[in-house]
């Protein structure tokens, strides 16, 4: 597959986002590239596309995998392995949410809830557990939040931020 100039610009910038995320650049490379294909592609097609190593795309292929953002298929006539990922955008936003829930809020929410249940709490800096019970309560209150909203549909979600934009601005107004 050849790239246009906007479909590879946009495919280099998801890289760099996808490194500035924590995410390897090759990674957020292949997904760009499969989101924008908006068909199956595989292994071979995609190192050639991108320019980059067959190995790094299986291992990156697998990575995609792990987070639910690449899923694989068979095509008729074809023994290959070919490799898909969603293009309904809600989609791929709810999979990034829940993994990075997963990967990183979670476990903070699990140290922090040891840290307050940990009898030494009482030896600590008064200061310094009221900081903790307040990150905790913090990030409990966002993830619930967060979850009452993916729950939407998308259309109730985008009337919801909608609502919520010009809540912020009205607000900004006053002060």
């Amino acid at each position: 597959m050849e790239l246009k100039p906007i479909a590879e610009r946009f495919i280099l910038h998801w890289g760099e986002m996808g490194s500035r995320w924590g995410v390897n650049r090759t990674v957020a490379q292949i997904h760009a590239l499969l989101y924008l294909a908006g068909r199956p592609m595989d292994a071979e097609e995609i190192a050639l596309t991108l320019g980059v190593a067959r190995s790094n795309v299986s291992n990156s292929l697998k990575e995609l995998q792990s987070w639910r953002l690449a899923r694989v298929v068979h095509l008729m006539g074809d023994r290959r392995d070919h490799f898909e990922t969603s293009t309904d955008i809600w989609e791929l936003f709810k999979l990034i949410v829940e993994g990075r829930r997963q990967r990183e809020i979670d476990p903070t929410i699990s140290v922090l809830r040891d840290c307050l249940g940990n009898p030494a709490i009482g030896d600590e800096d008064a200061g310094t557990e009221q900081r903790i019970k307040e990150t905790l309560e913090f990030i409990e209150v966002l993830t619930t939040w967060s979850e009452e909203m993916l729950r939407l549909q998308p259309e109730t979600l985008m009337k919801a931020m909608g609502v919520g934009a010009k809540i912020s601005r009205a607000v900004r107004r006053k002060d």
